[in-house]
């Protein structure tokens, strides 16, 4: 009797504890008006600077040292190199691939006619997903017809002739 008590008592506090999970990173009804990149940010590791003289003089709600520069990283990443201002010119170097890239036009408000975009699809999947006793993970179901199968493309690659490496078991 003894052994079931402690058994339902462990059930129970293992239900209550998952219906406290935050869900907000799947959540597709966001409540506010911020992106959800916000939700989990992280910083750089603090650093001793060599001499205090390399510090840069500070600047009221100017960018802190730890701050993330996600652009930035990506450039250094890719083997490019910091521009230091997202609106600066872009380096000799680039200048072919930004063409390239920028070939069919460049779209200034891309991020907010997608969000309008997304917001339109996802009402027109949805139409009685407001309706709904418990809360329910909708992101599957209404993105699932845009998920890819990576055997099947990697199939279709080499029937094209595209050399591609083999794909785990």
């Amino acid at each position: 009797m003894r052994l079931l008590r402690s058994t339902v008592l462990a059930i129970t506090s293992a239900a209550v504890l998952a219906g406290c999970a935050d869900t907000g990173l799947r959540d597709l009804k966001s409540d506010s008006s911020g992106p959800d990149e916000f939700q989990v940010q992280t910083v750089k590791p603090l650093q001793q600077p060599t001499g205090l003289t390399a510090l840069p003089v500070p600047t009221p709600g100017g960018a802190n040292l730890v701050d993330q520069r996600p652009i930035d990283d990506a450039n250094t990443a890719l083997g490019g190199r910091a521009a230091g201002s997202p609106n600066g010119p872009i380096p000799g170097s680039d200048g072919a691939i930004v063409t390239y890239a920028s070939r069919f036009g460049v779209a200034p408000d891309i991020r907010q006619s997608l969000a309008e975009e997304d917001a339109q699809f996802r009402k027109n999947r949805g139409r009685f997903t407001r309706i709904r006793i418990v809360p329910v993970d909708l992101y599957n179901k209404v993105y699932d017809g845009f998920a890819l199968n990576p055997f099947e493309v990697a199939d279709s690659f080499r029937r094209a002739g595209v050399k591609t490496p083999s794909s785990p078991p």
